[in-house]
């Protein structure tokens, strides 16, 4: 069976190939611009190639299986390499790759437990694993931009939230301003992907089952549940990364710990 998956694998990438002239006219306007990047974008290319074929072979391997231990197994490899990215956005915030990790898990574990409940995807890795890929790579990219916002806008405003704490201030009401900001920044630009949804590009999934034959309407209906649940599960995330978050920011006598601001 892996040998036939493998032959149809290859037989499919004749149109992917012929796609890398696009990439060749972009490694050659970069030479003529002098722009430096050409090696970089054939790395880039080569390594989205290799890690999508490997992870085409393993889902078919999982698919195949239909076992749930593949789902959860499945699951925590991605929250644990989202939380590693995540993490390295927010360096500066201490314990920041746990925090990411327990964060995403979080938003997107509440927001597939509710969508499985209300029947909304059957519990199979065919649904459940590109399903949680989606949320997990949204909320990872949102909850790295919120936390590092917070640790900058209270290292920008640290007088001010020094002088709160002075008179008396709890750190959750010192730096209230500060995470209801790093909030609004980071779940901004899913709130503009969904405002704008259909309007100026077709998203991926809708894309995809459109171009796979399925009819509009019903990609439609799909691409509604996927728009709801990256609100939901990126809300949730970034909530929950700014409550685990701020403790780090501060000592156990409500003073702000220097050393986490002192470096850029």
């Amino acid at each position: 069976m892996m040998m036939a998956a493998a032959y149809h694998f290859a037989k499919g990438m004749i149109k992917p190939l012929a796609a890398l002239a696009v990439v060749a006219m972009a490694v050659g306007l970069s030479y003529l611009q002098k722009l430096g990047l050409e090696r970089e974008m054939v790395y880039s290319i080569f390594r989205a190639f290799l890690q999508l074929s490997v992870i085409g072979f393993v889902l078919q391997f999982i698919f195949n299986r239909q076992s749930i231990a593949w789902i959860f197994l499945a699951y925590i490899f991605m929250i644990c390499i989202a939380g590693y990215t995540a993490g390295q956005r927010a360096k500066h915030v201490p314990n920041g790759k746990y925090i990411a990790g327990a964060s995403i898990l979080a938003g997107t574990s509440v927001t597939m437990l509710m969508l499985v409940l209300l029947h909304v995807f059957p519990f199979t890795p065919r649904y459940i694993i590109p399903v949680a890929g989606m949320m997990i790579g949204n909320s990872m990219t949102v909850t790295g931009v919120t936390m590092k916002r917070l640790r900058d806008d209270i290292k920008s405003q640290i007088n001010q939230v020094e002088t709160a704490l002075a008179l008396g201030a709890t750190p959750d009401q010192a730096i209230t301003q500060q995470v209801k900001r790093a909030l609004v920044i980071g779940l901004s630009p899913v709130l503009d992907n969904a405002k704008t949804v259909g309007l100026i590009t077709l998203p991926g999934a809708m894309t995809g089952l459109i171009m796979g034959g399925a009819s509009p309407l019903e990609a439609i209906q799909l691409q509604i549940v996927v728009m709801n649940m990256l609100v939901g599960a990126s809300t949730v995330s970034s909530i929950t990364s700014t409550y685990l978050t701020c403790p780090g920011f501060f000592t156990y006598a409500h003073q702000l710990r220097v050393y986490v601001f002192s470096s850029d």
